[in-house]
């Protein structure tokens, strides 16, 4: 026993220590994934548990993903006990997905087991209906009642988010009684900032922070110590309003309810800022057309049928803006500076629609933008595409100009690039607000209308001008 446990200690040295996990850059070293295939391959159980033993869960997550697939399953099972299934948390959902799907629901349940309810919830969450139920199977009678309340509740509530591990004390406990019971207490949760005092019915009476409880003496009721205003939520309130609500106050923790007041859970601040990343990421995505479900182990099919929609939509769109083109037909064969100039005026107009669009969904998202100060926003995005207008107008008039040597070309350049960042200016900022009016993602929809509107009015604002200047027909 002690020989095979030196033996680890000193494969676990000759790997961390001699060939560290990650680069200066805090990139995974490939020699380090090597070492650990290499170690898989030979079946070198005792290497793997300790190196495991050492990684956090977020590296573990970082190594499992940089392996092979058919080495992740194996890595699994050669450390057995020792893996922390938090770690596949980390991992991509379809990543997540095979290799649960690859281990025997036995192994899975054990796994299950070990993690806190909310790094439960996650993990059994991306199986279907049936797998969920095959694991749920093999977890005691309370722990699987638990999971399967919370996997009751909409996807992305804080229901989800919550874990049922927490502290609730009676309120007529003392404070000396409160320190004892929590010192006696077994199964505590690992992590926990404040204690809940609640009545015979588990109904929330009010919260009491940790650094409140320890500078109280023994004899004191809790009674004086509870705050009953302390800021708390529901089980069916959106994770996105939770994560809102703990930037605004500044928590760290708070207590979730069910719809008749009963302490259920509690949310703490490191659930939220997996929301906050979730929900960025979302954004970010939705902006340029992506699913918000797409990850990089997709299948190429995959992601090509989920970006095909959007992408028609878009042709269609730019269809429409080639077809204001049409309309000026015999103009741009009189002219051929201006078939070269128009998408000059259209991108123009395009670039600042983006600027002012992206400022205006996130500010939407943050509910920092609303009825209140929707007429002073406008206005001042407004003013900004008329200064930039200005500004851009001059610049390409004069570039116009030295280019085609036609003086009156600069004059109907800048005209045009006025109109059109004043339109993207505004047309930025008044349809992700009309889309959220109607209760429509901005950051979904809100790309292919902008563009359109600059891609019309810049070609429209420059050929029209031009005929008008240049008495073209």
């Amino acid at each position: 026993m002690d020989e095979h446990m030196d033996v680890a200690t000193s494969a676990e040295a000759s790997v961390l220590d001699h060939v560290p996990m990650r680069n200066e850059d805090g990139e995974i070293r490939h020699e380090f994934v090597e070492e650990i295939a290499h170690a898989i391959e030979g079946g070198d159980s005792a290497l793997l548990r300790a190196i495991v033993a050492e990684l956090h869960e977020a590296d573990l997550g970082d190594l499992i993903g940089a392996l092979e697939p058919g080495d992740r399953v194996r890595l699994v099972e050669l450390t057995g006990r020792d893996f922390d299934f938090s770690a596949l948390n980390e991992l991509d959902e379809g990543v997540r997905e095979e290799i649960l799907e690859e281990l025997p629901p036995e192994t899975v349940a054990e796994g299950v087991r070990e993690l806190e309810s909310d790094d439960a919830v996650e993990l059994l969450e991306a199986l279907d209906h049936a797998d969920q139920e095959e694991i749920l199977e093999k977890l005691p009678l309370q722990e699987r009642v638990a999971l399967e309340r919370s996997l009751l509740y909409p996807e992305n509530s804080a229901g989800r988010r919550m874990q049922t591990e927490f502290i609730a004390v009676p309120q007529d406990f003392t404070v000396g009684q409160a320190i004892d019971y929590m010192r006696e207490t077994p199964d505590l949760p690992d992590r926990f900032y404040e204690i809940y005092v609640v009545d015979k019915d588990q109904h929330w009476q009010g919260a009491i922070p940790l650094d409140v409880l320890l500078r109280a003496r023994r004899p004191i009721a809790l009674a004086e110590l509870t705050d009953e205003d302390r800021r708390r939520v529901s089980v069916l309130e959106d994770q996105e309003e939770v994560a809102r609500m703990f930037g605004k106050y500044n928590l760290v923790a708070a207590p979730v309810l069910d719809t008749q007041d009963r302490l259920v859970g509690v949310i703490t601040v490191d659930d939220v800022v997996d929301v906050i990343e979730e929900e960025a990421d979302e954004d970010l995505k939705a902006l340029g057309g992506v699913n918000s479900d797409e990850e990089l182990s997709d299948t190429v099919f995959t992601i090509a049928r989920a970006r095909f929609n959007w992408l028609l939509v878009n042709l269609a769109t730019a269809f429409l803006a080639s077809s204001v083109l049409g309309l000026f037909e015999g103009q741009l064969e009189k002219m051929v500076a201006l078939a070269v100039l128009a998408p000059i005026v259209a991108s123009q107009g395009g670039n600042a629609a983006t600027q002012t669009m992206t400022v205006a969904v996130r500010a939407l998202a943050t509910r920092e933008l609303g009825s209140f100060n929707a007429f002073r926003v406008v206005m001042r995005e407004g003013l900004v595409g008329l200064v930039n207008g200005l500004a851009f107008a001059v610049i390409t008039g004069i570039a116009a100009v030295v280019w085609f040597k036609i003086p009156g070309l600069g004059i109907v350049i800048g005209l045009a690039i006025i109109c059109n960042l004043l339109a993207g200016a505004l047309g930025g900022i008044l349809i992700p607000m009309a889309l959220d009016r109607v209760r429509a993602d901005p950051a979904v929809a809100s790309g292919t209308f902008v563009t359109t509107v600059t891609d019309v009015v810049g070609f429209f604002s420059f050929l029209g001008i031009a005929t008008l200047w240049f008495g073209l027909k």
